[in-house]
């Protein structure tokens, strides 16, 4: 490599040298053209000086030794090509001096982005009408989160259409963070009941946390002789189609939980779909319908008050409000489960690390004795997670519904 240097200087720097000219050469220091990018040099070649001992002296050196040696001798300019805080991998941000584990070290590029936001006051969509269970939690949420991350979170109620008014306007606003959504499992169900969204469910919406889980139990009229799920499904299969069961309208999570037990235990019932909880009470106490899928919240007092008989409840694990009601996979239904659970998301580019400064509140808000007590008071128990996690939740709840809705026929509005 040596020679291939001397060779290309020859060449091109003295093609007309004649050997009296070359008995005084070099009288002067040497310009040597490197044709590639200062340091970016992939071989050696020989930078020996007109005077000198010792190995460098003598030897070779990379291209960039020099510069290594030199560099930097000013600020650097670093250029990320993406919006402020939505880069996933880590860029050195080493500065011209300085000592420590950061000044020598790596940050995320969004370091700036989680150490200021939010820096003004945050609207959180509930999308229905206040007093439910779904206001009820946001505003919760609402009030401890503010708390936390030093900005007020403002609830407004956008409710219509089955959530879907709601749903949009935080699917079309803004990905900075300053516009959320506080919603439930019916997030995961619409794409089956109806027949055309103003938004893409897994596309449009980035999960922030899953905060709370509502378990649902099924409960029958006393009159019924069964005490264990096992036996109410043995006496349904005595009489095909001839039992009724109620639900609060067509496609909602206690139609949909009834006919998930058909499905699994392949047996037949009727529905008749009521206009709320509370036109079903009064038939289901009387006999007029036989069965029905609601909230703990509703419906323990009835229970407790022996006016209605609890068989089971829908989640993987035991209610902590109910202890001494058993699982439907306890009771034999294996995969049985319906998880009436509550999230808070953001619009889908929102930045990630936007995210992460959401869910790391979150799940202070949920280690708090206060919000678990609030919680439990409306039949929910506190669920945190990853924004991953979440995510991985809604999309397995979409598929699920989706074919429960195909089995039971239910058709698009």
């Amino acid at each position: 490599m040596f020679v291939r240097v001397i060779i290309l200087i020859t060449v091109f720097l003295a093609p007309g040298l004649t050997v009296a000219q070359t008995a005084g050469y070099p009288s002067k220091p040497i310009r040597l053209i490197v044709p590639f990018a200062e340091g970016g040099a992939s071989g050696l070649v020989s930078r020996r000086p007109a005077r000198g001992e010792g190995a460098q002296a003598a030897g070779f050196y990379t291209v960039a030794l020099a510069t290594t040696q030199t560099y930097p001798t000013k600020s650097i300019r670093l250029i990320v090509p993406f919006a402020e805080g939505g880069a996933s991998g880590l860029v050195s941000r080493r500065p011209a001096r300085g000592e420590g584990a950061q000044a020598a070290g790596f940050y995320t590029v969004a370091l700036a982005t989680t150490q200021t936001y939010p820096t003004k006051p945050i609207r959180l969509i509930v999308p229905f009408a206040p007093g439910g269970t779904n206001d009820i939690l946001g505003r919760i949420v609402a009030e401890k989160l503010g708390e936390r991350l030093g900005e007020p979170f403002v609830v407004d109620n956008r409710g219509g259409a089955g959530s879907v008014l709601g749903t949009e306007i935080v699917a079309r606003a803004n990905p900075d963070g300053y516009t959320l959504l506080v919603t439930s499992a019916v997030l995961a169900v619409n794409p089956s009941i109806l027949r055309t969204l103003p938004y893409d469910t897994t596309r449009d919406f980035a999960p922030v946390g899953l905060f709370g889980n509502g378990p649902y139990i099924m409960v029958i009229n006393t009159g019924v002789p069964a005490k264990t799920v096992q036996e109410f499904i043995a006496w349904v299969k005595a009489r095909p189609g001839q039992v009724n069961y109620a639900s609060t309208g067509a496609g909602g999570p206690p139609h949909l939980a009834a006919e998930l037990l058909k499905n699994t235990a392949g047996i037949d019932m009727q529905h008749i779909p009521y206009k709320g909880g509370a036109a079903v009470l009064p038939d289901l106490i009387a006999g007029r319908v036989s069965m029905f899928f609601g909230s703990i919240a509703t419906l323990q007092p009835y229970v407790v008050a022996g006016r209605l008989r609890v068989l089971g409840v829908t989640t993987a694990r035991r209610a902590a409000a109910m202890p001494d009601v058993p699982t439907f996979i306890e009771s034999g239904l294996a995969g049985y489960e319906v998880n009436g659970w509550y999230g808070l998301l953001g619009p889908g580019k929102m930045p990630r690390a936007i995210v992460n400064r959401l869910n790391a509140g979150l799940r202070q808000v949920l280690a708090d004795p206060d919000t678990q007590s609030r919680f439990a008071a409306n039949g929910i128990e506190p669920a945190a997670g990853t924004a991953d996690e979440f995510a991985a939740l809604i999309r397995s709840e979409i598929a699920k519904w989706a074919k429960v809705v195909r089995a039971a026929g239910i058709k698009p509005e």
